[in-house]
């Protein structure tokens, strides 16, 4: 890993010296450039003078000057040209090797993560958590569980103690239940004055006595 990142930095200052080196260029052809172009300037408007001096010999000896410098100064801007795409081809270098070392680092990682993450450890983990849950669902059985005098008691037999009080309770019921009122007779069309009178049943005492008496027990 360390020697990645001294080479990394190698790389990275090499890169730096070369870009450097070529703008230094650059800028030198650039002012060789400005220097022709005024040289051609120059004789361009000695040309003219020689040309309004009749001196056709001279002005032909300038324009040939004027092409020389012209014919460098397209040389110039060729290699002008040249540095500019190297400018261009090395930085676009220097992006793609920054963008390989990053997909490079992050694979590292991933893989790193992998290794800590990987199918067993993830199942060992599930194991223990469940182990865990159990223990404390073993601990809190234990802890609601009656102890002392209550665990002494037989559920059975309070099941059946419930059975029979639901019973009585529904013997009681049914005893203090008002008593249903009999369907009346139907009123016979016979006028009023020829119906015989009937006699008022009367309830029998004993039946009454009984009835009294249990009333007050259960009221006890």
């Amino acid at each position: 890993m360390f020697s990645r990142i001294f080479e990394n930095r190698k790389v990275k200052t090499d890169t730096t010296v070369t870009v450097s080196k070529l703008n230094e260029s650059l800028q030198l052809l650039e002012k060789k450039e400005k220097t022709l172009q005024k040289k051609m300037d120059t004789e361009l408007v000695k040309a003219r003078e020689f040309i309004r001096a009749k001196n056709k010999r001279a002005a032909m000896h300038c324009l040939k000057k004027k092409k020389l410098y012209e014919q460098q100064i397209e040389l110039v801007g060729n290699y002008q040209l040249r540095i500019h795409d190297q400018l261009i081809l090395i930085e676009s270098a220097s992006v793609t090797t920054q963008t390989v070392d990053a997909l490079r680092n992050g694979a590292a990682k991933l893989k790193e993560v992998q290794k800590k993450s990987d199918i067993n450890s993830v199942d060992k983990t599930l194991d223990e958590i469940n182990e865990q849950t159990e223990n404390l669902r073993l601990v809190q059985d234990a802890l609601s569980a009656p102890i002392g005098s209550l665990a002494d008691f037989d559920e059975d037999e309070l099941e059946m103690e419930l059975e029979e009080l639901d019973a009585l309770g529904l013997e009681d019921d049914k005893i203090l239940s008002p008593v249903t009122t009999a369907p009346t007779a139907p009123v016979s069309s016979v006028p009023e004055k020829s119906q015989p009178i009937q006699p008022t049943p009367q309830k029998d005492s004993t039946e009454v006595d009984e009835l009294t008496t249990l009333q007050a027990q259960m009221a006890l």
